[in-house]
């Protein structure tokens, strides 16, 4: 199977490399202005003195020629003399050596602390625009798409390309010291240093952008198999896999999709290996070129034996240069490649919360759904002409079977969706007119599949409220509420505990404990007057429901409630049931009046009231 050719060419946008090696080059900037400076004075001085080591090095062998020859010819020879001058160019050398060992050291260090810190604020910066994209783009797979490059790869990037920034940097530097010192034996020397590194570096580039290709088009299956590990190695889901017999088949499957993508790397490898060694022969051959003519112009007596040594280090030093140079450029242009997914996700348009209200122009009016309609992009429509009113004091129960929009509904409540068409007031306001924390603190909500986090059962509660996510008090308070305080108080540390089996001495709870404390966590919310119950007791035994709705109508008595449910004995008392079907109203009334009215409502009443019998 093969990448489809409107993927990206290997030479297209080749001109990005600095639009987005300037980007990197601003992250690191931000992130230590220090180490930026600490990085360009190293590379300075790693790129300069290399070259002037070389021309001390000549200076070493001529000055070891002229002293045996002085020292022969005299007729009282003192060798100390002789060598005197040797030896300080020798420690000068030793001392320039020691410095670029230095520079070395100094940019390895400086590196990798950078990478923690970089890693660490691109990872940041990822999961804050997490925080601001809607509900509807996390349900888009392409954006999940989007997501899993830019965090598998990208948060080593802008690091690796900076780096790869100031490498070219230094090799530049250098090479323009080495081409200072070749242009002295003949301009062709330089010619042939260009031509030796040329090819290679042309090839590197293009499979680069191979690679790319291959990164970006497979995307999904590389998501599927983190989906898979994910569910062969979680607490939550291994029960059913080994009750099942998942294992093998989940496993097969893994192991299929490593299989694809593996031939798929094995043959890139290969043909990048390949060409890369053939290229890379006529390097050596340059060299040992420029080596031949060099060794017959110092047996000519055009040159001297520190001048010939002086040329060979230069030109092998100047051809390894200009080789890591091209990879530097063709890995900036790789490195790009990679950081256009982190921006692609980074630059996802979002839609700015525009809404300032934090009260109604209407007090007291409650809460009204206007014509509400909802589609998702691309889809079907949801709901359809959905309109009802919800007064305070009062509560509305809803129901209907699994995938009529009841939930959808109440994601339009909070704000999660935005209607297609129509309006939700709140207190006479619009809601896209509400600040979204205003308008989010006033409801209290547990949906359905509310999240079992890995934290301390106190802080379980907490997240309810994150203005007294650690107020003990508020916690006992909530956990009363929501019954979860009659097992809590027999944990080991109480509200203390650590609950999952994530980490250690982590306790797992029953499906009914569970319901119990994300109950609590709508009773955080004090300040809340619209409370919303999305099968909140689908987990429990018959006792513990009827505690819950006894306590939940004493504790809503001044407030909007909205209950979704399965059991008609848990919304029969409310004041008004709604029954949606397929994304419409189809019915409404109490109790009494739907029985009466002998409809859907009435039907699937009598046919569970049947099951009790």
């Amino acid at each position: 199977m093969t990448p489809p050719s409107s993927a990206i060419s290997p030479f297209s946008g080749f001109v990005g490399v600095f639009r987005y090696s300037r980007r990197a080059l601003a992250l690191v900037w931000e992130t230590s202005h220090w180490m930026m400076l600490g990085l360009a004075l190293c590379t300075l001085v790693a790129g300069v003195l290399p070259a002037v080591a070389a021309w001390v090095g000549q200076l070493i062998v001529d000055g070891v020629v002229s002293a045996m020859e002085t020292h022969q010819a005299a007729t009282d020879p003192n060798l100390l003399v002789s060598i005197t001058p040797v030896l300080k160019l020798v420690f000068i050398e030793a001392l320039i050596i020691g410095l670029i060992a230095l520079a070395q050291r100094g940019l390895s260090a400086q590196q990798s602390l950078l990478r923690a810190m970089l890693g660490q604020k691109v990872n940041v910066m990822i999961l804050e625009k997490a925080g601001q994209l809607s509900l509807s783009q996390f349900e888009d797979s392409e954006l999940y798409d989007q997501l899993t490059r830019a965090r598998r790869e990208a948060s080593t990037r802008p690091l690796a390309l900076v780096n790869k920034t100031f490498g070219l940097l230094q090799n530049a530097i250098s090479l323009g010291s080495f081409g200072v010192l070749l242009i002295q034996f003949s301009p062709w020397a330089l010619l042939i240093l260009v031509a030796g590194a040329l090819p290679v570096f042309l090839s590197e580039a293009k499979f680069s952008g191979d690679a790319f290709k291959l990164f970006r088009w497979r995307s999904p299956q590389t998501r599927m198999q983190i989906y898979l590990e994910t569910v062969l190695a979680r607490e939550d889901s291994i029960k059913e896999v080994k009750l099942f017999g998942l294992e093998s088949l989940f496993l097969k499957r893994y192991r299929d999709i490593f299989t694809q993508l593996f031939a798929e790397d094995r043959r890139l490898t290969i043909r990048r290996e390949s060409w890369g060694f053939l290229l890379g022969l006529l390097g050596t051959l340059s060299f040992y070129a420029a080596y031949g003519w060099v060794v017959i112009e110092t047996i000519a007596g055009a040159l001297t034996l520190g001048q010939m040594t002086m040329y060979l280090m230069v030109f092998k030093q100047g051809q390894a240069a200009l080789s890591a140079s091209l990879t530097a450029i063709s890995g900036m242009y790789e490195d790009n490649l990679y950081l256009s997914n982190l921006y692609e996700y980074l630059e996802q348009p979002t839609n700015a919360e525009a809404g300032h209200l934090t009260q109604g122009v209407a007090p007291g009016d409650g809460l009204r759904f206007e014509h509400v309609s909802f589609s998702y992009p691309g889809g079907s429509e949801v709901l359809h002409d959905i309109s009802l009113h919800l007064a305070p004091g009062k509560s509305i129960a809803l129901v209907g079977e699994n995938g009529s929009g009841k939930t959808t509904l109440i994601k339009l409540l909070t704000r999660l969706y935005h209607p297609t068409t129509g309006r939700i007031l709140l207190d006479g306001s619009d809601l896209k007119h509400w600040d979204t924390q205003a308008l989010r603190a006033r409801v209290g909500v547990i949906f359905q599949d509310f999240v079992r986090y890995q934290l301390s059962v106190g802080e379980n509660l907490g997240v309810g409220d994150t203005q007294a996510f650690d107020d003990k008090q508020r916690w006992q308070q909530a956990a009363h509420n929501g019954m979860a305080d009659d097992f809590i108080v027999r944990m080991p540390n109480g509200y203390q505990t650590q609950l999952g089996r994530w980490f250690k001495n982590g306790q797992e709870l029953s499906g009914g404990q569970w319901q119990k404390i994300a109950l609590s966590r709508a009773y955080m919310r004090e300040n809340a007057d619209i409370l919303v119950l999305d099968e909140p007791t689908a987990a429990m035994d018959a006792a513990a429901e009827a505690e819950v709705f006894a306590r939940f109508r004493e504790h809503s008595r001044n407030k909007m409630t909205i209950l979704i449910s399965h059991r008609f004995s848990t919304v029969r008392s409310a004041d008004q049931i709604i029954v949606i079907d397929q994304g419409g109203i189809i019915e409404r009334g109490t109790h009494e009046e739907l029985l009466e009215s002998n409809g859907r409502y009435a039907t699937l009443f009598r046919l569970q009231a049947k099951g009790y019998r």
